[in-house]
């Protein structure tokens, strides 16, 4: 039986998932703090570098969810 092929699982037939989330969240000086959800890398990326200007910010961090 060299030649047999296996029989798909169910797992190949799963398509839920076609990309991966990005969590942004953003750390407050006054202890407060927001996330947003990405699927795009780059606009976490450019989310968070923004985020970075204001004052109020202490830090951001970039996080994959899935």
């Amino acid at each position: 039986m060299a030649g047999a092929k296996r029989k798909p699982t169910k797992l190949g037939k799963d398509r839920r998932r076609k990309h991966h989330h990005w969590r942004v969240t953003v750390y407050y000086g006054d202890g407060e703090a927001f996330a947003r959800v990405y699927i795009d890398l780059e606009r976490a990326r450019r989310f968070a570098e923004r985020e970075k200007k204001s004052p109020v910010v202490e830090r951001t961090r970039i996080t994959r969810i899935s």
